[in-house]
């Protein structure tokens, strides 16, 4: 049992790092956030300089200490929370990075996707791994740095090079490279982790040509890792990674089968709990590790969707219908309905349950009555309808769905929240603590020293700010549905065309 009860959380996100401090109560004592740059430097091409994420991580976590004036040593654990499959290959000995980090959001494997999928291989991935084919992961993304830096392939088989995701590569830069470990949540994100097992898979690795000298060992999510030797945390227990995703999961205390959360900001992703039970979806969802915590490995199902609050910054910056984001609401609610106007916001594709690369936004609908507050409404109700697609995949893959809890920043506005309501059929609740991902991170590091006792503590801690009930009667509810599925099958395939 710890005699400290501060939990430091590193929130290594896509555009910015962030580090929040909480104590036992789960309340916020000190937050510093810091963007880095984003390199785009072809089309489809998304990278970050590692040494970006590792500078800014590092500063914003000594500037929260001593802007809170807490001292490394006061801390019982630091937590790592990451953007997922972003992918690091590293040299071991020096720490020093062999190319860029090739984002999770980067497309240049795509046609290498494509040979593998023309060959056969994703019915073995998704049997092992819970995921669909896609240059999304990172096992694709390992074997173009190895193929595309010279030497690198050579050097990876000579165990001189590493690769790590985000939690990995932090980890390494704060015990100084004497840690190369990842957690399961991590893992089962990369493509070449068998969620089975909880192992890195043979067959997987020959598969996508990544040498097994190159993979960091897998550890549990809540759990301590070791002690951080460098920077202003030095003397302190790393105590949990985990994935963005999960550790929002957990930070809503969705921790029984059937639990689910919405994490709704450029994009929207969903998870569903389902415990001990790996379910094989056949909704074209992902089946992927949740966390490892008190010796027990429990799994999820996810969807993810593209386009969420990135639609009100297009409404706002590429139509100018809004000043502010804030003002959707007030400008869709001036209208009862869309006025039979639908909007699918496809403009990078479909995600779950579609996975339409050469879907394209669409608006279909429109009459010489239509007003941008028929608009606002409709993309207001596209990104509640998409959203409620991807339940109700989850229900027919794990059951009935009885609350969605939702985060995020588009989570703010009431008048999206009342629509999910609505489109859902089912409570919607958003949490009192907007700040669920770091929050989930502490409360895995925090059970692994003694902050918590279990995670009962946990649940009575979490609060509810604000629940919207649905007001739609069914045969509404059904009738939009039923026209917003029209809509999709217009946009799918436009760009294939």
């Amino acid at each position: 049992m710890t005699t400290s009860s501060l939990v430091l959380a590193l929130d290594q996100g896509t555009t910015s790092s962030r580090a929040i401090l909480f104590d036992a109560d789960g309340q916020v004592l000190g937050s510093v956030q810091k963007e880095f740059a984003q390199s785009y430097p072809r089309p489809g091409w998304v990278e970050h300089d590692p040494l970006d994420l590792w500078s800014s991580q590092v500063g914003v976590a000594g500037e929260a200490l001593t802007r809170a004036g807490v001292p490394a040593a006061r801390l019982a654990a630091v937590a790592i929370t990451n953007q997922r499959e972003t992918t690091v290959v590293y040299e071991r000995s020096t720490l020093r990075p062999i190319a860029n980090a090739v984002v999770w959001q980067d497309r240049r494997t795509a046609a290498e996707v494509e040979r593998l999928r023309a060959a056969g291989a994703e019915e073995l991935v998704r049997a092992k791994t819970g995921l669909l084919l896609d240059p999304y992961f990172s096992a694709t993304k390992i074997a173009w740095l190895l193929d595309s830096v010279p030497g690198a392939r050579a050097r990876a088989e000579a165990g001189e090079l590493a690769f790590g995701t985000v939690d990995t590569w932090l980890s390494a830069k704060l015990t100084g490279g004497s840690e190369h470990v990842t957690d399961v949540s991590n893992a089962s994100r990369t493509q070449l982790f068998d969620i089975h097992r909880a192992d890195w898979d043979d067959e997987l690795l020959e598969l996508f040509r990544v040498p097994r000298a190159l993979l960091p060992r897998v550890a549990p999510t809540s759990g301590v890792v070791a002690e951080i030797t460098e920077g202003p945390l030095a003397g302190a227990p790393i105590a949990a990674l985990v994935g963005d995703q999960q550790a929002a999961t957990f930070g809503q205390a969705c921790f029984a089968p059937g639990q689910a959360k919405a994490t709704y900001g450029t994009g929207a992703f969903l998870v569903l709990n389902t415990g001990v039970d790996a379910k094989a979806s056949r909704s074209r969802l992902l089946t992927t590790v949740a966390w490892s915590e008190g010796g027990r490995l429990e799994y999820a199902l996810e969807g993810s969707i593209f386009m969420a609050g990135a639609v009100v910054q297009w409404l706002r910056d590429g139509l100018g219908l809004i000043r502010e984001a804030s003002d959707v609401g007030k400008l869709a609610a001036g209208v009862p309905d869309s006025g039979g106007v639908m909007f699918v916001p496809a403009m990078t594709g479909l995600g779950a349950p579609y996975w339409d690369s050469g879907a394209r936004g669409t608006i279909v609908g429109l009459t010489r009555g239509s007003t941008a507050a028929h608009v606002a409404r409709a993309a207001l109700e596209g990104i509640a309808l998409q959203v409620a697609d991807v339940v109700d995949a989850m229900q027919a893959d794990a059951g009935q769905v009885g609350e969605l809890r939702v985060d995020g920043g588009a989570s703010r506005s009431d008048e999206l929240m009342q629509l999910q309501a609505d489109v859902l059929g089912v409570e919607v609740v958003r949490a009192s603590q907007s700040e669920t991902t770091a929050l989930g991170a502490a409360h895995l590091a925090g059970l692994a020293v003694g902050v918590w006792p279990d995670r009962d503590a946990l649940a009575a801690q979490w609060r509810a700010g604000r629940r919207f009930s649905p007001r739609l009667d069914e045969g509404h509810r059904t009738a939009l549905k039923e026209r917003w599925a029209a809509a999709v099958e217009r946009s799918k395939g436009w760009a294939d065309g």
